[in-house]
């Protein structure tokens, strides 16, 4: 039986478009492993969705002018777009406001309640006399009690970084009117989260995740204490039975949003109890891609609302949790200009060439940052200069000096015996890089194996041996293996770029979808001898990228 691979990425709010920085934390080394594992046979199911609800919503669709429906459709609409113009590989992209989630929600609040995990409790928050509702803290600035800056966010302290509860800002006001907001007493339902501290604490001591996704979720268990699960709010999964209206949290419902897409994916596959073959079985491996700032949810919150459950969900194995990528030496920020018009982007550059950048400065271990001169340099000297050309001067040579097929591989000098255990370990390393969630790496390694591969093509010096008789067996087997090269670089980057690998596999004659294929079969059976090829074409364009085109991507204030 084919082992089942489950995947999740973090759910996007769908209150703007993503911009690079998220593409390369959470969702593109979640697809490339996604492709990885298919390659490998696995029995894959790549869920994620959008995040429809929370106050970053609503205060953005305020500021918009639009309701939080509306403002939630639309961008969810634009991150769909922009996923398929990069190649994602979903099984299903669903979004919170499906017809499953409420339900599972509602399923996810009864359990935790009915097994004592949830209790109502009386607390103070702000309270806007002006627009007559409590406000959540991101509709509250104010005065940081902690170094006085006067225009501090109602979480967070945009000047010296401090964290506090909204109530502690000094001359709380509203981020829509300006007017002065008062405390007001409400009640609230809490999660118990303290109850879960010993399950908690042995549940990470089984995991091997990165040393800060660990370091983090440790010392957070230490002081872990009951957490409150709903709002003062209009837009969000309501709260069973609750005559004030009120709503779960956004972060109490966005990750049930993973169980209730595989929900709709089974409904849409016609089998409703489908998604159980995934959640319920406790052979299933679970793989879940975040944003650094999304451990605590991933790694303490989400586990332990699973473990009071009386259903068997499936607890995480694999918490891929990355660090941030910033833009020229700073945030992504649509407010300072300092992001990137993917609209226009798209017109300039293929999906490939962002791919392979992002992954080539991956966020793995620490803060990266994107920048033109990088993208210049990865496009024409790596994609071009490295893989393109070594793909296009041996199927060149082939159309020239093989009559367009593949040749006979004749007797392996030693030159031709290390450059094929050179390609059987560059395969192994390659494999075992996607298997640890090491783009970095993977990009290092298919370059390395693209230099390799022009060095030996250099050393052959077919062109010398086409010249006589004598020698040309020599030259046919130094072109066979280097077709067998192409191959290993096709296979090996279709995760990563697969528009261009998929392009490299049909010059080698084949007609089937290379993310369909085995990774195995691919690597132990030859390329068939008398293959007819078509003529080649060329892999990468080159990019020419000038400080105009630049400017005109980095627009202030753009919506």
């Amino acid at each position: 039986m084919r082992q089942k691979v489950l995947i999740t990425s973090a759910l996007p709010y769908s209150n703007g478009s993503l911009h690079f920085g998220h593409i390369a934390g959470a969702y593109l080394p979640a697809d490339a492993y996604a492709r990885f594992e298919r390659l490998l046979g696995k029995e894959v199911l790549y869920i994620c969705g959008s995040d429809q609800y929370g106050v970053a919503i609503t205060l953005s669709a305020e500021l918009a002018g639009r309701t939080p429906e509306e403002q939630s459709s639309f961008y969810h609409q634009v991150n769909t777009d922009l996923f398929k113009k990069l190649g994602f590989s979903f099984d299903h992209f669903s979004k919170t406001t499906c017809s499953e989630h409420a339900p599972t929600v509602t399923e996810f609040f009864w359990d935790l309640k009915k097994n004592g995990h949830i209790e109502e409790r009386e607390a103070e928050q702000l309270f806007s006399e002006k627009e007559n509702r409590f406000l959540a803290d991101r509709y509250v600035v104010g005065t940081c009690p902690r170094c006085g800056y006067e225009e501090a966010r109602g979480d967070e302290c945009g000047r010296c970084g401090a964290n506090y509860e909204a109530t502690d800002l000094k001359n709380p006001r509203s981020k829509l009117t300006g007017f002065t907001l008062v405390s007001r007493k409400t009640k609230h339902y809490y999660l118990l989260f303290d109850h879960f501290k010993e399950r908690l604490t042995n549940f990470l001591k089984t995991k091997g995740w990165k040393s800060n996704t660990m370091h983090f979720a440790s010392s957070y268990i230490k002081e872990i204490k009951p957490r409150a699960i709903t709002r003062d709010l209009s837009w969000g999964v309501p709260v069973p039975h609750d005559k004030e209206g009120k709503v779960f949290y956004v972060w109490f419902d966005a990750p049930i949003g993973y169980i209730s897409a595989t929900q709709e994916w089974a409904k849409n596959k016609g089998d409703r109890e489908l998604w159980k073959r995934y959640w319920y079985d406790p052979q299933t491996r679970y793989v879940q891609f975040i944003g650094k700032d999304n451990i605590p949810f991933h790694a303490i919150f989400f586990p332990a609302m699973i473990m009071g459950q009386n259903r068997p969900y499936k607890l995480v194995d694999e918490l891929v949790a990355n660090e941030f990528l910033n833009f020229e030496g700073k945030q992504f920020s649509k407010s300072d200009g300092c992001f990137i018009e993917l609209s226009e982007f798209f017109e300039h550059f293929e999906p490939d060439q962002i791919r392979y950048t992002l992954a080539a400065n991956a966020p793995e271990t620490a803060d990266s940052e994107f920048t033109w001169k990088d993208f210049e340099m990865r496009c024409n000297v790596e994609l071009v200069g490295k893989l393109g050309n070594f793909v296009n001067r041996v199927l060149v040579f082939v159309q020239n000096h093989t009559s367009g097929k593949v040749p006979p591989r004749g007797e392996l000098q030693d030159v031709d015996a290390r450059f094929m255990n050179e390609l059987s370990c560059f395969e192994k390393e390659i494999q075992e890089s996607y298997a640890t969630f090491r783009l970095r790496r993977v990009t290092a390694l298919i370059m390395d194996l693209a230099s390799v591969c022009n060095g030996y093509f250099d050393v052959k010096t077919p062109w010398k041996d086409l010249k006589d008789e004598s020698t040309r067996p020599m030259m046919e087997t130094t072109i066979n293996l280097c077709q067998e090269g192409i191959k290993l670089l096709a296979l090996a980057s279709s995760p990563l770029i697969p528009q261009a690998a998929q392009k490299m596999w049909e010059m080698l004659g084949r007609t089937t979808v290379l993310s369909e294929q085995l990774w195995e079969e691919v690597t132990k059976n030859p390329l068939k001898i008398g293959t007819k090829l078509p003529v080649p074409q060329i892999l990468f364009k080159k990019v020419d990228w000038t400080l105009d085109k630049i400017t005109l991507m980095m627009k202030p204030g753009a919506a």
